[in-house]
């Protein structure tokens, strides 16, 4: 059974980059099986595309293949690689991504690229990626792509940090997603790991919340009549399904309400604090 091949891209859809990928995986692979897991990652964001795909490959079987084409411009201090982690295949350029998605969980093999007669054109997701995931798919092995490499990147600025003997963490956003929901960097498990069972405040902008939730709803009080209850366009702090901090408004629409981003003018890389009591 052919392996699935993912695609995680910047490439956006209007232009003809997803679909030469995808045709040409197909000439190669006419058995493919091809997932899209997202082509709106905002240009050049190495941590937006690192929580995408950390959030995403995991819900798919062992010996996936995982195409990243964010920055994949081959220099002297972004080589070609290939990563087996986790039981999954990662083809990328060595800017982070994968360096951020194995900081918890421990490679088991690396290897720069280095196949034979490389095209050195600008499209080097179609020209290198797309060669060795293929080369994967049917069975290959990656010490005949690439050679062992023990310099992956890693990227410790996008990790959050404690300060003040404990007392308080320091944060950032790292992804705004399609309600204007607000990702930090902060996990249930570092948040835990220094809260103690102690009270605290969240801080954002002007923003002051005072309790993390587990899920949206849990905001409204069922008890209360309808007028008293908080409810849509209301604010709130909850663990996302990835187990990191998230800044929402409940039942936000970009288009009408706004979202917490908008609402609370946060964006890409603003720093969030979490201070205890």
């Amino acid at each position: 059974m052919t392996p699935i091949i993912t695609l995680t891209t910047d490439f956006g859809l209007k232009d003809y980059f997803v679909g030469t990928l995808k045709g040409t995986i197909y000439k190669e692979l006419s058995d493919a099986k091809i997932v899209d897991i997202s082509h709106d990652i905002s240009p050049f964001n190495i941590q937006e595309c690192a929580y995408v795909l950390e959030n995403a490959y995991k819900h798919f079987p062992e010996g996936t293949i995982h195409i990243v084409g964010v920055d994949s411009e081959p220099t002297p201090e972004n080589q070609h690689i290939a990563v087996l982690v986790n039981g999954h295949y990662f083809v990328s350029a060595n800017n982070g991504v994968i360096g951020l998605i194995t900081s918890e969980v421990k490679p088991e093999k690396v290897v720069e690229l280095n196949i034979p007669n490389p095209s050195h054109g600008s499209f080097p997701v179609l020209d290198v990626f797309v060669q060795v995931a293929c080369h994967i798919a049917r069975g290959g092995t990656l010490e005949v792509v690439g050679k062992p490499f023990d310099g992956l990147k890693e990227l410790r600025e996008f990790a959050p940090s404690a300060t003040d003997n404990g007392n308080k963490i320091i944060g950032s956003v790292i992804y705004i997603d399609n309600y204007g929901n607000v990702v930090t960097n902060i996990h249930r498990n570092y948040f835990e790991a220094y809260r103690k069972g102690r009270d605290f405040e969240l801080n954002a902008r002007t923003t002051k919340i005072k309790k993390i939730h587990n899920k949206y709803s849990d905001i409204i009080n069922f008890d209360l009549e309808r007028s008293q209850r908080k409810g849509a366009g209301d604010l709130l702090a909850l663990f996302n399904s990835a187990g990191y901090v998230q800044l929402s408004i409940y039942k936000s629409d970009l288009n009408t309400v706004g979202g917490a981003s908008t609402l609370l003018g946060l964006d890409y890389r603003d720093t969030v604090t979490i201070s205890f009591v």
